[in-house]
């Protein structure tokens, strides 16, 4: 598994790919490059690259404001952010009072959401937002609520990630619109949709066959002359609306419930893999 350098635990988090897109990047003289990720979420490459000096600058994008609050927040408001790290208890009942603030977005400010959504995505099993707090809500599991938020670890990371805030774009808006308008040049695309079949049961904002479709066009038409990747779950409604590519097959390890391996397509553009 890939060194993580988001705060973030997510679901099918491509971390371990950072030594990929490293080579992919790197081998085309593509170093020092604008990396853009419309599909964020975690954006552990993103911010691994950055950190690395091997990009100059970063685009996360997430349509889903909650996670979008969170990256907005530890960029531009890291000093209350951290505070609230610091004096807030990690325990089931504070686990309630955060998941209220996560499901009423409209009644809270964009650094209480962005805290909600970290507190949530470290304390409920393998970080998915919709599930249950870890241990369960009576916390006689193996592991409890707490297990997976280290406060002085998770701080340090902010910081860092923080003290880079002029070289970091961040934005939510749709990833469709975000690709059609990106001004391409000197830049790199590692595009990663919602999964094709399990896309409905992890993200709030998960895609239709159709939005696949009509992303693939849009990547086709918009980012012609652009290097980019992009990374699926092996299906054959994936493999045909990208029929004209060369799939790589990707053999990925990663954990949502249990321990496993899995295969993911990658189908590239402009680039030598």
């Amino acid at each position: 598994m890939g060194i993580s350098c988001s705060p973030l635990r997510y679901p099918g988090g491509k971390n371990q790919m950072y030594a990929t897109v490293r080579h992919i990047i790197e081998t085309n003289h593509l170093r020092g490059c604008h990396y853009v990720e419309p599909f964020a979420g975690g954006a552990g490459i993103a911010v691994r690259l950055l950190l690395d000096g091997v990009v100059n600058e970063i685009t996360i994008n997430d349509y889903d404001i909650a996670i979008y609050s969170f990256w907005h927040s530890i960029v531009h408001d890291t000093a209350d952010f951290i505070h609230l790290i610091e004096r807030t208890p990690i325990t089931i009942n504070e686990w309630y009072r955060q998941k209220d603030i996560y499901t009423n977005t409209d009644m809270h400010t964009a650094l209480e959401l962005g805290f909600a959504t970290f507190f949530l995505n470290r304390t409920n099993r393998s970080g998915i937002l919709n599930a249950g707090p870890i241990g369960g809500f009576s916390q006689n599991g193996n592991y409890t609520v707490d297990c997976r938020f280290n406060k002085l670890r998770l701080t340090e990371l902010i910081k860092k990630i923080a003290e880079q805030k002029d070289y970091i774009n961040i934005s939510n808006i749709d990833a469709k619109n975000l690709i059609d308008t990106f001004e391409c040049k000197g830049s790199f695309f590692f595009i990663d949709p919602p999964y094709f079949n399990k896309g409905k049961k992890l993200y709030a904002n998960y895609f239709e066959y159709s939005d696949h479709e009509e992303l693939a066009q849009i990547i086709e038409s918009a980012l012609e002359n652009t290097p980019w990747i992009i990374t699926y779950d092996i299906c054959d409604e994936i493999r045909n609306i990208y029929s004209n590519r060369i799939a790589e097959t990707l053999l990925l390890k990663y954990s949502l419930q249990s321990k496993k391996k899995a295969s993911e397509f990658m189908f590239y553009n402009k680039v030598v893999v």
